[in-house]
């Protein structure tokens, strides 16, 4: 029985008819041109300068040398004709063979770039046509190009590498759910309510892992329109809602700051404050500390500042917590503190979908420090 046909295979290219090669488009053109212009050339002659000699015999009358025989328009033409043919010709062949070399000098840049881009199909991410020279139309092409591979391969090294972190993070509650169902099955007299609270927490990891993988992929797949949205909001928000995950962590939270109009998303701004405030407080690490929402402007811009208390983290780490799964030193991986290290990654997508920036700071005392910036509406 044949195989099907595999899902992820692209589809065939419709087959295209053979024509000529654009260099030789462009050489005809050029030699059609200079035939042209010849013929232009030649033919203003003929018009107006042949037709002021008289056809027919004409003589010459001299009153000192007597009568003698003058060329008629006949003879002008049957003396002209054929080497103003052949110069034709010639400027015919000269207009083929420059042409030729012209259009191949002209598009030597899109033969490299045409390499380039075979290279890329090929799986080489790293090629790139560097084009020589000065600034001119190809050159831009080219640089233009060259920074769409940038970007490609950042998000296909981004992708791969939260691709393999996924699967890694997801193997742990799915192995977690088999283990306690092996010990279940091996015991006689299993404490079914233990068993199922261990099974609905390994379950929950497992949800909220998903629906964070999910977010990330529709940030990604399509970015919102921005609208004027008042920055405080979504931080008095976030308060509100985590006011007893903060109370029953023992961490003093605080929001404070005046109206702030940026322009975003209302939904995916609340869903930031929602992020940075929760990773103030789970990571808030011992029990005890504070954390700060903050909205103020910034030199011109609007800006979301969220700081907690905690262990002392080293720059070299804070400056990948924005990575996927980046968990820093001395946080904790259980269910009660862990995470799933997806809420600053979600965090910076949303801010780099809605034109801003963020920036993670370990604090000197312990603890971490967010700022996250919009343009003002």
């Amino acid at each position: 029985m044949p195989e099907a046909p595999s899902s992820s295979a692209l589809p065939p290219r419709p087959a295209r008819a053979g024509g000529l090669s654009v260099r030789w488009r462009l050489t005809l053109s050029y030699a059609a041109l200079v035939a042209v212009t010849g013929a232009v050339l030649l033919g203003v002659v003929a018009l107006w300068l042949l037709r002021y000699v008289p056809d027919g015999t004409v003589y010459n009358t001299d009153p000192i040398d007597g009568t003698s025989w003058a060329p008629n328009r006949s003879d002008i033409i049957r003396a002209f004709v054929p080497p103003a043919t052949w110069a034709l010709l010639g400027l015919i062949a000269i207009g083929v063979l420059g042409g030729w070399l012209l259009a191949g000098r002209v598009l030597r840049p899109l033969a490299l770039m045409a390499e380039t881009v075979q290279a890329v199909g090929d799986g080489d991410l790293d090629a790139r046509i560097a084009l020589p020279g000065r600034d001119d139309e190809f050159r831009r092409l080219a640089d233009v190009f060259d920074g769409m591979l940038d970007r490609i391969q950042h998000d296909v090294q981004r992708e791969r590498r939260f691709a393999a972190n996924a699967s890694h993070e997801l193997r742990t509650p799915l192995a977690i759910t088999r283990a306690v169902l092996d010990v279940a099955e091996a015991d006689p007299d299993p404490d079914v309510v233990q068993l199922l609270g261990r099974l609905r927490a390994a379950n929950e990891r497992a949800i909220a892992l998903t629906e964070a993988l999910l977010l990330l992929a529709r940030l990604d797949a399509r970015p919102p329109a921005r609208v004027p949205v008042d920055l405080s909001l979504a931080a008095e928000g976030a308060v509100e809602l985590l006011h007893e995950v903060a109370a029953s962590r023992e961490v003093r939270l605080d929001a404070t700051g005046d109206p702030v109009i940026v322009r975003g998303d209302a939904a995916l701004l609340d869903q930031l404050a929602l992020n940075l405030v929760q990773n103030a407080l789970v990571h808030n690490l011992p029990s005890g500390g504070s954390a700060t929402v903050r909205t103020l402007r910034l030199g011109g811009q609007g800006a979301l500042v969220v700081e907690n208390t905690g262990d002392r983290l080293d720059p070299a780490v804070v400056a990948t917590l924005v990575e996927p799964f980046q968990r820093g030193a001395g946080r904790a991986r259980d269910g009660a503190h862990g995470g799933s290290g997806l809420g600053l990654a979600i965090a910076g997508s949303i801010v780099e979908v809605l034109g801003g920036s963020l920036a993670l700071t370990a604090r000197p005392d312990g603890g971490l420090r967010v700022e996250a910036t919009f343009p003002l509406a």
